[in-house]
């Protein structure tokens, strides 16, 4: 590029950034995601939770998994992508909440 940013770096800066840094995903996108993964993830791990805690388990649960999928070294493309990172992400954010919650109750 002429203004010495480097080859590339344009297409990168003219890309829409999505909610939470996801490129692509919109904010309602974002809630309908994190509402069935934390919906399912919350089945999966036997723990019942209203609408709202779904929602926001599954919008948490994005970020986890897509911070776990970078650490693998997984790119996260397309919906379907960022709905397995968000279920990934919620069981271990549920998981993680009822291990804690355990040593409490002790």
């Amino acid at each position: 590029m002429r203004d010495g940013l480097g080859k590339g770096l344009g297409n990168v800066m003219h890309q829409s950034l999505g909610v939470f840094g996801a490129p692509g995903i919109s904010f309602v996108s974002l809630i309908t995601i994190g509402g069935l993964a934390g919906w399912i993830a919350g089945m999966i791990t036997r723990s019942r939770h209203g609408l709202l805690t779904n929602i926001l388990i599954g919008v948490a649960g994005s970020w986890i998994g897509s911070e776990l999928a970078a650490l693998a070294h997984v790119a996260v493309r397309h919906t379907v992508g960022h709905f397995v990172a968000a279920l990934i992400g919620s069981v271990a954010l549920i998981l993680i909440f009822q291990v804690v919650e355990g040593r409490r109750a002790y």
